[in-house]
């Protein structure tokens, strides 16, 4: 009953996480269309449209820092694995923990800066220049991003999935 119930919670948090993407890469591609019409044929209107740099900037941060936990678990992280996808069963096992472990302190200490710092800036009253909003949302993609990227290192830590059995992921695309 427990691992169904991870299974179909996993399920839905990669359903939102994807969702989300693509939302902020279309919104961030149409604001930069529009954005760069109304620069061509109207520059004085240009000025006007300041704010979409800024929104561009803010989704951009939302997208890089969503999409660890996906690209980690589908194994489309940058990684050297020619060494570690030819060693034998024992010493891979023991890197592949190492790795993950290494992996989850990393995250959880980006994660705890990233909300202070968030939390900093949030305290601070700082406003975007062009937006007129807090600037907690260009810092709160931080640490969302990497408690979700932690997420992912403690669930293969605990066997639950192995990114290392995916081989030849490039080949796929």
């Amino acid at each position: 009953m427990g691992a169904a119930m991870l299974a179909r919670a996993l399920t839905i948090l990669r359903a939102i996480e994807r969702t989300f993407i693509a939302v902020v890469m279309v919104a961030m591609s149409l604001l930069y269309f529009i954005n760069v019409v109304v620069r061509y044929f109207s520059p004085t209107l240009a000025t006007e449209l300041a704010w979409i740099d800024e929104a561009t900037l803010f989704g951009l941060a939302w997208l890089v820092f969503v999409g660890f936990g996906l690209a980690l678990e589908r194994r489309r992280h940058i990684a050297m694995t020619a060494l570690l996808d030819n060693m034998r069963e024992p010493t891979a096992r023991i890197v592949q923990t190492a790795i993950n472990l290494i992996g989850l302190v990393f995250c959880l200490i980006f994660t705890k800066i990233g909300f202070d710092l968030a939390l900093f800036i949030y305290n601070s009253g700082q406003i975007s220049p062009t937006l007129g909003t807090t600037m907690l949302w260009l810092y709160a993609p931080l640490p969302i991003g990497f408690a979700l990227l932690a997420l992912r290192y403690l669930l293969e830590l605990v066997g639950y999935q192995n990114r290392f059995l995916l081989r030849d992921v490039i080949q796929d695309h």
